[in-house]
């Protein structure tokens, strides 16, 4: 009965490479090893006589094997041919890299083979039934050549590439062969590799298929097409790719995730991962035994794995998207109110918000002087000072590391146009955000404080300027919180109702409705006081409109005298 011949391509851990090949062989596999040609020859040399003890391993002629390019394919072809020839009994090849680490017991490999004796295991796919590729290259990596590495000389390759597109220029597959792709790491037939390798149009093809880009991808899973009785279009190799299209590295930790996967081999193996090797080659209880290779079990984890790492964790923000806004996941990690104008119209609004909520309610985060935690705190969670300076470095991330580090507990602040404006656009296109703004309310304070009237008035502009810009990014296309605005005169009708829409709205459970407002400020003589800003030539808009009667005493108006109608 025949048995497994391995190939391995080897480029780097040569240590790793020894002791795999040692495994190999000890269990009656033939290996044939090709040696990247940048090994320098005190090192290859070295490693030649370190396995020159086993009869069965052999050493193919050395190709310059840089990736993308046709070394590869050469290195596979040479060290093919070698099998073949001196080792008859092969039935199978199989193609290894040094990395790669053998999941089970190699005889269970030879018999699953042995049941199989004329299935190729390739994976083979046509370029339009193919999601992996990456690079904006898949019909294009036949139609157009290559002669360039994309590496090595990315310019020229860019270039060429454009150059051809511009004129239309493409090349044909010759004798008509549908090209397919898919993974390079292979196990095939003696029958089929032989009808590959000794084919009378094999110069047609290899010519060809050097300008290809990626060969080492689409050219044995093209030509066995035209050989191969019986394909099974997968790979008996576990190894996965993540969303850029390099290949991930299994560690120690992925010890357990390997197991499960039932594959024979896997790539890539980490060289210093020293439990995997010792669990994998050394302890055969620790071994796979008797299950069909299933990396479909594992999938679901890595497909994971891969939206973890693009799209994270709402509100996290990760290096591999921080600096591109609209790549985040989310604006901020949970739900958050901002109020606005609510603590000028009433006295200790945030001490009754609080004790209405159970949130964690502060005052003007954005205040210029300092951040105003609740309760008066100077760090909170994550080691967020009351550093104005810390917190204008980035404003953004301060907030967004806010909601984070207190994930579980909803937050509520003020602001107002007296803060920094930096933060506006954020809070207006979170969904999480919930903005209630009372406009115009500013002028409150203003009213209450004890300076010369054209101060007030030219800081009433100001703040009225600030707020309206404001109020135009809340009322955007483009916001998405959920935003309510009412006019102070509006408001002071009847806040009851627009404060039990906003109890409500934060999710307050153990009220059923509110028995009692929050304190207003006293409000006689305010109507007077616009009308001044008025006089003075000021528009005071944004209020609404207060009338200066309503501000009179106890909200009386004078008596009329008597009089007669005759």
């Amino acid at each position: 009965m025949g048995t497994v011949g391995i190939i391995m391509l080897v480029h780097t851990a040569l240590g790793r490479a020894e002791q795999v090949a040692r495994h190999w062989a000890a269990a009656g596999c033939p290996v044939v090893i090709h040696v990247d040609r940048n090994v320098d020859r005190r090192t290859y040399t070295t490693f030649r006589k370190a396995l020159s003890d086993l009869p069965d391993v052999r050493f193919s002629s050395r190709h310059r094997c840089e990736w993308g390019t046709w070394g590869i394919v050469a290195a596979s072809q040479s060290a093919s041919e070698l099998m073949l020839a001196e080792f008859p009994d092969v039935r199978h090849v199989y193609l290894s890299s040094g990395s790669c680490l053998p999941l089970r017991p190699v005889k269970e490999l030879i018999d699953y083979l042995a049941d199989r004796p004329r299935t190729d295991f390739i994976e083979s796919a046509t370029t339009a039934d193919v999601p992996w590729t990456v690079g904006g290259l898949d019909a294009e990596r036949f139609t157009l050549s290559f002669p360039f590495a994309w590496k090595q000389q990315r310019m020229l390759f860019d270039n060429w590439v454009n150059i051809q597109r511009r004129f239309g220029l493409k090349r044909k597959m010759p004798n008509g062969i549908v090209p397919h792709m898919g993974s390079q790491w292979w196990c095939l037939t003696r029958q089929t590799l032989s009808a590959i390798l000794q084919d009378p149009d094999r110069e047609l093809y290899d010519r060809f298929f050097k300008r290809v880009w990626i060969p080492d991808e689409s050219y044995f899973q093209s030509l066995s097409r035209l050989y191969s009785s019986n394909i099974e279009s997968r790979s008996l190799t576990l190894s996965k790719f993540d969303f850029q299209g390099k290949p991930h590295i299994f560690y120690d930790d992925h010890l357990q995730l390997l197991r499960r996967s039932d594959c024979f081999v896997a790539r890539k193996i980490w060289p210093h991962a020293n439990r995997l090797y010792e669990a994998f080659l050394t302890d055969p209880a620790g071994t796979m035994k008797g299950a069909e290779p299933n990396p479909g079990k594992i999938d679901r984890i890595f497909a994971k794995a891969v939206e973890r790492r693009t799209r994270g964790r709402p509100g996290l923000y990760m290096q591999s998207r921080f600096p591109h806004e609209g790549w985040e996941n989310g604006v901020t990690s949970g739900q958050y109110s901002v109020f606005e104008g609510f603590s000028d119209l009433f006295e200790d609004f945030d001490r009754w918000l609080a004790k209405a909520t159970s949130a964690r309610v502060h005052g003007h985060l954005f205040a210029k002087d300092r951040v105003e935690y609740a309760d008066g705190q100077t760090v909170m969670n994550g080691a967020l000072s009351d550093s104005a300076l810390h917190r204008d470095y980035n404003s953004q991330a301060f907030l967004t590391s806010l909601i984070w580090n207190a994930r579980g507990e909803r937050q509520c602040f003020q602001f107002g146009p007296n803060d920094v404006q930096d933060i506006d656009w954020l809070f207006a296109k979170d969904p999480n955000a919930q903005v209630s703004v009372i406009s115009g309310a500013w002028a409150v304070p203003l009213f209450k404080s004890n300076r010369n009237f054209a101060d007030l008035r030219k800081e009433a502009a100001l703040l009225q300027k600030i707020e309206a810009e404001h109020l135009n990014v809340l009322r955007s296309p483009y916001s998405k919180a959920r935003i309510r605005i009412w006019t102070m005169a509006e408001f002071i009708e009847n806040p009851m109702e627009p404060l039990q829409t906003i109890i409500d709205e934060i999710g307050n459970r153990s009220m059923r409705r509110l028995s009692e407002a929050p304190k207003m400020a006293d409000l006689t003589g305010f109507g007077q006081f616009l009308q001044n800003l008025k006089n003075q030539g000021m528009h005071p808009y944004l209020m609404g409109d207060f009338a200066v009667e309503r501000d009179l005493s106890n909200g009386k108006r004078p008596k009329r005298k008597p009089y007669l109608v005759r």
